[in-house]
């Protein structure tokens, strides 16, 4: 069998990606919230060299309990957040009720949709209000550099 000139553009193993999370559970010092997956990254530069951007994924499980998740922070550069529901019948309905702020302002989602966030605006904290089924969010860094930590802070937060 032949090997294709792009199989190295594939990602057929995810990566488990939360010390780069460095605004959520253990990379910020708290524990994974109870109802979350380990993020995984889908897409990096450490995964294909060529990446220009960081995507991540991760199952978020039911709750009655309200659950913070990720801290206030911004980025130098755009990131879109999305959450899809997990119902084929009905993908509008995300199961789910989640919070977050944006520059303060606070926001409340009960449908699958996503968020595009300019390079510069604060945003978060992000949780949920309560989770009735399994639901899956991402996040898209548009870094340009496949990381979705700066080099600075890929120095700072190098594991010893």
């Amino acid at each position: 069998m032949t090997t294709s000139p792009y199989e190295h553009l594939f990602v057929r193993t995810l990566r488990d990606c939360r010390f780069d999370m460095i605004n959520e559970a253990e990379a910020a010092g708290r524990e994974l919230p109870k109802n979350l997956s380990r993020p995984w990254a889908l897409m990096s530069a450490m995964d294909v060299p060529e990446a220009k951007t960081y995507l991540t994924m991760s199952w978020v499980h039911p709750t009655d309990e309200p659950v913070f998740w990720v801290h206030e922070h911004e980025h130098d550069y755009d990131e879109v957040l999305t959450w899809t529901g997990s119902d084929p019948e009905n993908p509008l309905d995300l199961g789910a009720e989640l919070y977050m702020d944006i520059e303060g302002v606070r926001h409340i989602i009960t449908t699958s949709g996503s968020v595009y966030i300019p390079a510069g605006t604060k945003h978060c904290p992000l949780g949920f209000n309560q989770v009735d089924r399994p639901f899956r969010f991402q996040a898209l860094a548009l870094s340009k550099d496949g990381h979705y930590m700066s080099e600075a802070e890929r120095a700072e937060h190098q594991p010893a």
